[in-house]
């Protein structure tokens, strides 16, 4: 039996807030810092003392006891419009997109993956959409490792071009 993919096995955010809730930390890369330091109309030094905390050459949105600082239950994310790239990039992660496990973990947690789909359909997608919104990372130190796919698309063309 052949599998469609179909529109309603595409992940549709829901605007819930629960990646929002999380104690990992959003990590901020140079160009996040400078599309939100624009937002709000800061500097980057403002934007650092004021909403970030550095971790080795990565810097981190301050979290408190609901999550991200700029997310605000029952009213969303107030830099939606600027919000960083890993933001951006969920729930494509390289973790949800290379293991099936923390896959299914993500679509018990996030109510905008369709519970039909696959995990395959789900990392083609996903590999797809991060290259298509310039998310895929490249390994600077600055950016998030969730979005450092590079070697996943190299496999990825590999496998194409074997066909």
């Amino acid at each position: 039996m052949v599998s469609r993919e179909t529109e309603e096995d595409v992940f549709s955010c829901a605007l819930c807030g629960h990646c929002c809730e999380g104690r990992g930390g959003i990590v901020v890369s140079r160009a996040d810092l400078a599309r939100l330091c624009e937002f709000l109309g800061l500097d980057a030094e403002s934007f650092e003392s004021r909403w970030s905390a550095r971790r080795g050459e990565k810097m981190f949105i301050s979290s408190d006891e609901n999550g991200c600082v700029f997310f605000h239950k029952g009213k969303g994310c107030s830099i939606h419009a600027a919000k960083p790239d890993i933001c951006r990039a969920w729930p494509y992660f390289r973790g949800n997109l290379v293991d099936s496990e923390s896959y299914a973990l993500a679509k018990d947690f996030c109510p905008g993956i369709p519970q039909r789909q696959t995990h395959g359909a789900f990392m083609r997608q996903g590999l797809s959409y991060l290259v298509g919104e310039n998310l895929a990372g490249s390994s600077r130190p600055d950016e998030a490792a969730a979005l450092q796919v590079s070697d996943l698309l190299e496999a990825l063309a590999y496998n194409m071009g074997k066909r």
